[in-house]
């Protein structure tokens, strides 16, 4: 798909829909907490949104039908992607075009110190030329080059979602604890390699009396070969999809909730849905009653790649965590909301709990592609335990096919049961949390 028409579609919906509710710019803008000429930018396609959460919550507020905003997601998954090749290209951008001519960038570029030109191992300046001064532009201009392509690099590292490595087995590597990797992280599984001696996936909060389970077949990078694989087929054994996973989505706030070991007192306001995964790590807080996933699945070529299926892993169970359970919902605040379509229901209170697709909604398998990406939408619902679990997609391309295995930053996502715990919910315009039922509303 050409790169203009995946952000002028991914804009053409927005603007639909935006008109379609009848609100001004300014309205909405209020209303999502962002400025109008941001939001202006994105419904004319000057911009697209590096988060898909304010796109949602623009398409709730314009009353979007569920199959609205399953294609809406789509387009916007296209129109990011359009936006990180973009950000890629500028990075490739030879010496000699990015030294053409004078202007700013040069000038920004003879601030540093020379130094800097030295520890990059590049060769001295010639001497500048009496009469026009431009004879340490070509290193000037190298310079200039290899910081930009540095920092696009970066950039677009930064916005993988895809990794390597099973859920909570083993360190992080480079020992933050996997702050800065993307949520949902997925591992990769490679058919017909050696078992593996690591650890199962466990929680890091999980007890040590935590029940083990089997160890899985060993892990390999996307794009390498498995163990034994004649030389030149690594290419080949590439792995064709990737995997995005918010396990912090939300249904709706009112279907939210989270348990808490901290007195109402320590806790701080609810937060909007862009803001779940942080306020969850900064309470040190477990999904309550249930866990609502929004799984992104997307091929990384033009090829067709067949999703057969996503199974259930239970890495864990325990009793229900005795802390406090807060509601997401401020009292008296309606709630949206409906069944998505690609949506799935799992019970972790079940001996071995599966997916089953909600009324209305197809089952496996689905074809997906790098222009036809797919949407699922996964409610894990528990009552008796504290469960630590994780997923594995199943692919299938041609000859090729393999597991990838869905979970949150490395370590498997977290449920447990709320049944009666002390709930807590906080009143608008009010300063603190209060026991839930006690608000009057007016």
């Amino acid at each position: 798909m050409p790169e203009h028409t995946a952000v002028a579609d991914f804009a053409a919906l927005l603007r639909e829909l935006k008109d379609r509710s009848g609100l001004s710019y300014g309205v909405l803008a209020k209303r999502l907490h962002m400025s109008t000429s941001t939001l202006h930018r994105y419904c004319n396609g000057d911009a697209v949104p590096a988060d898909y959460a304010p796109v949602e919550r623009l398409a709730r507020l314009c009353k979007a039908h569920p199959e609205e905003l399953v294609e809406l997601h789509r387009r916007w998954v296209l129109a990011d992607a359009v936006r990180g090749r973009k950000g890629a290209a500028a990075a490739e951008t030879s010496p000699e075009e990015a030294g053409s001519g004078t202007g700013p960038g040069q000038a920004a570029s003879e601030a540093a110190p020379p130094a800097e030109a030295a520890s990059a191992g590049a060769p001295p300046a010639a001497p500048a030329d009496a009469d026009t001064g431009v004879g340490t532009a070509p290193t000037r201009r190298r310079t200039r080059t290899a910081v930009l392509a540095g920092i696009a690099v970066a950039a677009v590292a930064a916005g993988v979602a895809f990794a390597v490595g099973l859920p909570g087995g083993g360190s992080d590597g480079d020992g933050d604890g996997g702050r800065h990797r993307p949520v949902g992280a997925a591992g990769v599984t490679a058919e017909g390699t050696a078992p593996a001696s690591s650890s199962p996936p466990s929680s890091a909060a999980a007890s040590p009396s935590s029940p083990a389970k089997d160890t899985g077949p060993a892990r390999t990078p996307a794009g390498s070969a498995p163990a034994g694989a004649p030389s030149g087929e690594g290419q080949k054994s590439g792995v064709p999809v990737t995997v995005r996973a918010e396990p912090y989505a939300w249904e709706s706030p009112c279907s939210q909730r989270y348990l808490a070991d901290k007195p109402a007192n320590e806790m701080k306001p609810p937060p909007l849905e862009e803001g779940a995964a942080a306020w969850v790590a900064a309470h040190g807080a477990v999904s309550s009653g249930q866990q609502y996933l929004r799984l992104t699945v997307q091929g990384t070529g033009p090829e067709t790649v067949v999703v057969d299926g996503l199974t259930v892993r239970v890495a864990g169970k325990r009793a229900p965590l005795a802390w406090n359970d807060y509601a997401m919902a401020y009292p008296g605040v309606g709630c949206g909301g409906g069944v998505q379509t690609r949506a799935f229901a799992v019970s972790l209170d079940s001996a071995r709990p599966s997916l089953t697709p909600e009324p209305g909604n197809e089952d496996f398998p689905f074809k997906v592609s790098e222009s036809d990406p797919e949407v699922y939408y996964l409610t894990a619902s528990v009552s008796a335990y504290d469960v630590d679990w994780y997923l594995e997609l199943k692919w299938s391309s041609g000859d090729r096919s393999g597991t990838l295995t869905v979970d949150d930053e490395g370590r498997p996502f977290r449920t447990s049961g709320n049944k009666g715990r002390p709930a807590y919910e906080f009143p608008i315009g009010g300063d603190g949390w209060v026991p839930e039922g006690t608000t009057k509303l007016e």
